[in-house]
């Protein structure tokens, strides 16, 4: 009976811990905050906004992205937190997700 109650408040945290990351990654971010990592870290690659003068040829653009993921930013999160290969690991934070999610939202 005991091992039962003990898993009681490991199954409630485990149970918070899920409904946590199911909030969408769009929910809480900050487009302004997003930007400043964007053109931190994604210009080197990416065109992040339109007056940059140098990306590269073989990645799509933020504006390209926002189209591609208009309906479905959620997936767009679920991306940038576990990327792709040929993406450098930048080990983004949940909030620094939101917030890029939300820039490249805004560009649409």
């Amino acid at each position: 009976m005991q091992s039962i109650v003990a898993s009681i408040p490991t199954f409630s945290t485990a149970m918070l811990f899920a409904v946590i990351l199911a909030v969408p990654a769009k929910a809480n971010g900050l487009a302004e905050q997003g930007k400043i990592i964007a053109t931190t870290w994604c210009a080197n690659c990416h065109v992040v906004q339109n007056d940059q003068p140098v990306a590269s040829a073989d990645v799509p653009a933020f504006a390209t992205i926002a189209e591609k993921y208009a309906d479905d930013m959620d997936v767009l999160g679920a991306f940038l937190a576990d990327p792709h290969p040929v993406m450098p690991d930048m080990s983004l934070t949940r909030q620094e997700i939101s917030d890029l999610v939300a820039y490249i939202g805004s560009l649409r």
